[in-house]
């Protein structure tokens, strides 16, 4: 059987135009590629303001959100496979959620407006992910980061972006034991090739997958650094795709 690699970790929508990042913008860039299908989330400046700090949402938010999610379920590529991601934020909208929504995506920046965990609908929003089993593409800073996979959310599959680096750090992780847990996964946009080796050295090879972070980060160039890192072919190809794949099977939908 061919292998089809799979982009773990790429925005995608219409409504924020800079960088580009429709999905016909990323096709140009896998075009003559190996690379025939993505995970795919709405940019961040399509579900909240990141610059204001005291953001509070509003109709006109809500409505760009719903369009920004709506959007990867109606697009379609002939050859390529779009994987919509759900990007909840404080309205915690799991009734919009569709079959059609493989996974969640839960993402802020220390400076940024904060998720309000502290809400009823937070929480009942988890149930729902987790009747689901939805895995969870979590970015927040690290004390969250461990409260959400301890307190909040314990069941919930949880995917850790960038090996980390932008949720305290990849040290930080091995340093506290999460890496070895079975729930929690890893993709590797924008990591050092260096990263990639140590964590599959050490905690294996079924849980990390190819990510490129699309519009900032270029799919090509992300593959061409797993390839470069010259793993047995098992190894590589669980990496730039077959784990993707299992990770999506057991979500019940």
């Amino acid at each position: 059987m061919e292998h089809v690699v799979i982009d773990a970790h790429a925005h995608c929508g219409r409504q924020d135009v800079y960088p580009p990042q429709a999905l016909e913008d990323y096709l140009t860039h896998v075009r003559g590629s190996d690379i025939r299908g993505a995970v795919m989330f709405a940019p961040v400046m399509e579900i909240y303001d990141r610059w204001d700090c005291h953001f509070e949402d509003n109709a006109v938010w809500r409505e760009r959100r719903e369009s920004a999610n709506s959007y990867l379920l109606n697009v379609a590529s002939a050859g390529f496979e779009v994987i919509p991601f759900f990007f909840i934020w404080n309205d915690f909208a799991v009734e919009q959620l569709t079959p059609r929504h493989k996974g969640i995506k839960w993402h802020r920046h220390p400076d940024e407006p904060r998720y309000r965990y502290d809400d009823p609908r937070c929480s009942a929003a988890i149930d729902e992910i987790r009747r689901r089993n939805m895995p969870v593409v979590l970015e927040e800073e690290w004390a969250l980061t461990l409260r959400f996979i301890d307190e909040l959310a314990p069941g919930v599959r949880v995917v850790i972006p960038h090996c980390g680096l932008l949720n305290g750090g990849y040290e930080s992780f091995c340093r506290a034991g999460i890496w070895a847990r079975p729930g929690i996964y890893t993709d590797t946009s924008l990591v050092p090739g260096e990263v990639v080796s140590h964590y599959v050295k050490n905690y294996g090879h079924s849980r990390i997958m190819f990510g490129s972070d699309f519009p900032f980060g270029d799919p090509e160039s992300e593959l061409a650094k797993i390839r470069r890192l010259r793993f047995p072919e098992d190894i590589e190809r669980a990496v730039t795709g077959v784990n993707v794949r299992s990770l999506l099977a057991d979500s019940n939908l």
